[in-house]
């Protein structure tokens, strides 16, 4: 996987090229499986941390967690409002118009815009996995902070070992936000989350595990990390 820098005082981490690909998607709670091909885009190799946060917005909300962990206690809308301004920040096109809908109705993304976007939850997965099938990346105490070895705190990224092709923290630490609505017509707009957060059991801690909740949640084990198309 080839890396590409952001030629920016604010620059996250490098960005990590993946090739376009499929996926194979499941939804447990209705035990159906649906197959979705993947363009070539980039993903950033861990999630946003706080210190990146408060350098594009000028400030962060108070938290005892260190500089260098996920951002966490930010809504859906708080993340594509960050992809905006940081997009901007650098000199990309932003890929979000949106409105004042609590719901995120009226949020739309232009898929062609070069600048910072959430993934959609193929592309998580699809980078989650590395082309591996197996439920996680790796034995779970060596690439994740969960209930069992966490102590109930948020640590800092990049501490556990990544997975074939570079990406951190993508299972434990802090579940992340995608783009994707979750169901529709029963959750209304409810918006996926993935891959587990420090304080939850190894059942949570998946590749192919599934969470949700309004755009506006915000809670302490839930972050997002940075997509870009190619």
């Amino acid at each position: 996987m080839n890396r590409e820098a952001t030629p920016h005082r604010l620059a996250a981490d490098p960005m990590i090229d993946l090739p376009a690909g499929e996926i194979v998607l499941r939804d447990e709670g209705t035990m159906t499986d649906w197959t979705v091909e993947v363009a070539a885009f980039q993903l950033a190799p861990s999630p946003v941390t706080r210190e990146l946060y408060a350098s594009v917005l000028g400030k962060a909300p108070e938290s005892s967690a260190g500089p260098r962990t996920p951002m966490t206690e930010v809504s859906w809308l708080d993340a594509v409002r960050f992809c905006n301004l940081f997009s901007q920040a650098v000199g990309l096109n932003p890929c979000y118009t949106m409105g004042d809908s609590r719901d995120a109705e009226d949020v739309v993304c232009d898929w062609s815009a070069d600048g910072y976007r959430l993934p959609s939850e193929a592309e998580w997965e699809f980078a989650c996995r590395a082309g591996s099938s197996e439920a996680r990346y790796g034995e779970l105490d060596e690439i994740a902070w969960y209930r069992g070895n966490s102590e109930g705190e948020l640590h800092d990224i990049a501490m556990r070992e990544p997975n074939a092709w570079g990406f951190h923290d993508m299972i434990g630490n802090v579940w992340e936000w995608c783009w994707d609505v979750y169901d529709p017509r029963v959750y209304g707009s409810y918006r996926v989350f993935r891959g587990g957060g420090f304080f939850d059991e190894p059942r949570g801690c998946r590749a192919s595990c599934r969470r949700k909740s309004h755009p506006t949640l915000t809670i302490e084990d839930l972050g997002f990390r940075l997509a870009r198309s190619r």
